[in-house]
């Protein structure tokens, strides 16, 4: 395969889950269907770490979180870390990135050459968790995300994903006009649906509040909650909050019209594509960072390894380059960066990864089967937890709770812990086995504390006299723009021309 432009779009906070193409009866999301039914979906795609800075570090350096110390949302990501930006230029792409990767300390690049957008969230370690101090908390999220939902004209995400698009697009047309050979490597990531649950009358209005959909597994006793979900529950506040089935549908509701916004600014950069002839020479990609378990079980947002929560989107799509199809092997989001080295044809440099190449799959071939691992280190918990998928099995590993063990083809739903059941001792077994292997739990969570304090102290210390700001300023240079001096308008305005479909 020669070297295609790559357009990796990514969402916040998507759970598989909640798309039509993954069985969900109620969302539309039509581009998403579109490139679903042209392209390559992966059935079983989970994120490495269900929360959006570890995942997303995770993924770009192809490494579980705790190799690469991507424990909050508030690690440190270390310049020393190849990422999938860095293989690509390697390669001899162009790489660029317009909107959120979360990256937190004073490299605000990771690879990219340019970047068009700041972050939506800050840079430093002030949301850093602090296990050493078991009353400390750090909570992001309460259930107030939950009880007030509905349309509005504006919002904090609206702002940032309008931005975002708008930088992307104008990005894909210079690349369309300025007939440069280099293969180029576009990310466009959203923040959006992530909680808050709002949107635009008209992505709520696509949805009737009586269409709206319950969650399939109702709430569980907080007695009857395995121990990381009842962690959650206290951590999330969910006892506190009296929530009503009206609150849960109009919750969904929101999420599905935030969907649906998504959806649209995907459409838009589908139809830049078509329309300049680029969609010819490029693969586009969809993800997710993880998903959100929307009541399901009495569960909200993410932080835990339940499919709601873990299960990603995974959409590839090149027509006439890459057959549409299914792809039922279990894959991760740390398969990305393999993924871009192979098609960068760097793959042969020193590649230090947890992930496998999908281009295998993409051929219609196969891979050597593996078990896929999750990792959660934030807040919420002050332990280690784990989860391992190797084919219809799923693991919930810790070494201070009870195991989980579900089969996901016979109990989609999660609802039947087979830990205790002997007809599936030797699977437990085995699967424990490659937890110990993976994980040594006691000497990561010391790691973990001791880098916490590193960072708690770094923060206290530049709440002193001038703060550092990391955050990334983006920088247009007005002299380079439009008309200027010692040229003419139609000078200017001859190369800046774009024809119809090129």
């Amino acid at each position: 395969m020669d070297r295609p432009n790559i357009l990796f779009v990514m969402a916040d906070q998507m759970s598989a889950k909640a798309l039509p193409f993954y069985g969900h009866p109620v969302v539309k999301a039509q581009t998403l269907t579109r490139l679903a039914n042209e392209g390559v979906v992966f059935q079983n795609a989970y994120c490495n770490a269900p929360l959006c800075g570890p995942s997303r570090t995770s993924m770009m350096t192809g490494r579980l979180p705790s190799r690469v110390g991507g424990y909050d949302n508030a690690h440190d990501f270390s310049s020393a870390h190849p990422t999938f930006a860095h293989y690509l230029r390697l390669g001899g792409y162009r790489t660029c990135l317009s909107g959120k990767m979360h990256f937190t300390g004073p490299d605000q690049l990771h690879g990219y050459e340019e970047r068009l957008t700041t972050d939506i969230y800050p840079s430093d370690f002030g949301w850093t968790p602090n296990w050493a101090d078991p009353d400390a908390k750090v909570r992001f999220q309460d259930m107030q995300n939950v009880q007030e939902v509905g349309p509005c004209l504006r919002s904090l995400q609206m702002d940032y994903d309008d931005d975002v698009n708008t930088k992307a697009m104008r990005w894909l047309y210079d690349r369309a006009r300025d007939g440069a050979e280099q293969p180029f490597m576009l990310t466009v990531s959203f923040t959006s649906p992530h909680d808050p649950y709002v949107a635009r009358p008209e992505f709520w209005d696509m949805y009737d509040e009586d269409q709206i959909d319950l969650p399939r597994v109702p709430p569980i006793a907080l007695t009857e909650k395995d121990a990381h979900s009842a962690r959650l529950h206290t951590h999330y506040a969910i006892g506190e909050a009296e929530i009503s089935a009206a609150d849960i549908r109009r919750t969904r509701h929101g999420y599905y019209a935030s969907i649906e916004y998504v959806d649209s600014k995907l459409a838009e950069l589908v139809k830049v594509l078509e329309e300049t002839g680029l969609k010819d020479n490029t693969i586009l990609i969809f993800a997710s960072d993880h998903g959100d378990m929307m009541g399901e079980r009495g569960m909200y947002y993410k932080k835990c390894f339940f499919e709601w929560s873990a299960r990603v989107p995974l959409i590839v799509w090149a027509p006439g380059r890459i057959d549409r199809g299914r792809v039922a092997e279990t894959v991760s989001l740390v398969d990305i960066l393999p993924t871009f080295a192979d098609l960068s044809g760097v793959s042969d440099e020193v590649l230090e990864t947890d992930g496998t190449s999908l281009l295998p799959l993409l051929a219609g071939q196969s891979i050597a089967p593996r078990a896929v691992a999750g990792e959660y280190l934030s807040e919420g918990v002050s332990e280690p937890t784990f989860m391992l998928v190797r084919g219809r099995m799923k693991l919930f590993y810790s070494e201070t709770d009870p195991p989980l063990l579900f089969d996901l083809d016979a109990d989609p739903d999660e609802l039947t812990n087979l830990a205790a059941n002997p007809a599936y001792a030797d699977t437990l077994a085995e699967l424990e086995t490659i937890a110990h292997a993976q994980w040594d739990a006691k000497a990561l969570k010391r790691q973990i504390i001791d880098d916490q304090n590193r960072r708690r102290l770094v923060n206290r210390a530049h709440g002193i006299g001038k703060r550092p700001h990391w955050d990334y300023q983006p920088v247009e240079d007005a002299s380079q723009q439009y008309v200027r001096a010692g040229r003419w308008t139609v000078e200017v305005e001859a190369e800046a021309h774009l024809d119809v479909n090129n």
